[in-house]
């Protein structure tokens, strides 16, 4: 049975769709395949023959019922990982609707690249994706991290972006995330490999009451960014995150420098002014108005014109209300992964990294629990047919 339009899934049933016109204009066939897919002895060989591919309890993936496809899908396609029916599938990845932890469960051991997510926040007044009370975060949110750590291969890195939050009635900050990183280390045997920074001008001057009301703090405009690994040695090279040499250096490399020693005590060689590299290291902080960010990420997550958001005001789709810019996961996909590298998002909201994963030739699978959001994240996969440059 030929597919023309993306079905939107609603069971597990051969071929029940119905059209979405905002796909229309795109031969979205060749994007969006709904793998169907039946149980292969040659999968089951495939998954068998990789020594880092291991199903917990030594299951295999389920097998599902026959359906509109667009070809066969290759053997390592994320789709085949998980034993249940995607949401949608693009040509690398899969996205899929439900409980994340679930998820995370039924992949094989030693099988992710990276994991890159934001989940909700652990603030005193609720969000309408859903969060945890800071007095609860931790607890919550160990079970994703212990199968986070059983998924990511030996030199596989998690990195999590998580907002601090005021403690409620005072003004005074929770270190809920403060906790839940030292539990990350200490109960769940994970590496800190760096704390980097993401730098967000457009984040809110809140609580009102004590920012613009009272005017005793002031705007917190930054939030961490944990990187961190199964091992001390995970896979990374600063030479894929390179900024442009800034005009100083450009400068010192032209007029030379000498060897010195500064008052800080570091030791300046000759070769210090060499540009070689093609680029300068960048810092831990990002900054969204650089091509590739820094390390404290300077980016905004308030746009309110770019494809994404126009797209689902057309279509009357819910927005995500806590979006984080595609540079973000741009950065540490490029540092930490090569092409072909599984990502994974486990709380993928609107689908920033996966979109991201795609367009760097990366395999990806997404979880998320809210149907609208990944709904309205197909606009991504639209967005980078026509603009590949995007990312």
């Amino acid at each position: 049975m030929a597919c023309r339009e993306t079905p939107r899934i609603r069971a597990a049933s051969a071929c029940e769709t119905q059209s979405l016109p905002f796909w229309k204009s795109v031969d979205i066939v060749n994007l969006f395949v709904y793998p169907f897919l039946q149980r292969s002895r040659t999968m089951s060989s495939a998954m068998s023959s990789k020594s880092q591919s291991v199903y917990p309890n030594g299951e295999t993936p389920l097998s599902m019922p026959i359906g509109c496809s667009h070809g066969p899908l290759p053997l390592d396609h994320p789709s085949l990982m998980v034993g249940k029916l995607p949401y949608f599938t693009s040509k690398l990845g899969a996205a899929y609707l439900g409980d994340s932890l679930e998820m995370l469960q039924a992949l094989p051991s030693a099988s992710v690249n990276l994991v890159v997510t934001s989940p909700p926040y652990a603030l005193h007044f609720k969000k309408a994706y859903g969060n945890e009370h800071k007095g609860r975060y931790v607890e919550w949110f160990l079970p994703f991290a212990k199968e986070i750590r059983r998924v990511l291969r030996d030199d596989g890195s998690f990195v999590l972006n998580i907002g601090g939050s005021y403690n409620e009635g005072m003004p005074t900050r929770s270190i809920y995330h403060f906790k839940l990183l030292i539990a990350l280390v200490e109960e769940i045997g994970l590496h800190l490999a760096q704390e980097c920074f993401w730098y967000n001008p457009a984040k809110m001057p809140v609580p009102a009451e004590w920012v613009t009301v009272r005017r005793v703090r002031v705007r917190d405009s930054v939030e961490y960014v944990w990187w961190l690994s199964k091992t001390p040695q995970p896979k990374a090279s600063n030479l894929n995150v390179l900024k442009e040499y800034s005009e100083d250096m450009i400068r010192l490399n032209r007029n030379g420098v000498r060897g010195t020693v500064r008052p800080s005590g570091h030791v300046i060689r000759r070769s210090f002014d060499k540009i070689h590299a093609g680029g300068s290291i960048p810092p831990n902080v990002t900054e969204a108005d650089f091509e590739i960010p820094e390390s404290m990420l300077k980016m905004g997550n308030n746009a309110a014109n770019d494809f994404y958001t126009k797209r689902c005001k057309e279509e009357g789709i819910k927005i995500h209300p806590a979006r984080f810019p595609s540079l973000l996961p741009k950065f540490f996909i490029k540092l930490l992964t090569d092409p072909n590298d599984l990502v994974l998002d486990p709380f993928a909201g609107s689908l920033t990294a996966a979109a991201v994963a795609e367009e760097l030739d990366r395999r990806w699978i997404a979880g998320e629990a809210v149907g609208e959001y990944l709904e309205a994240g197909k606009f991504r996969f639209q967005d980078a047919l026509q603009n590949p440059s995007l990312f």
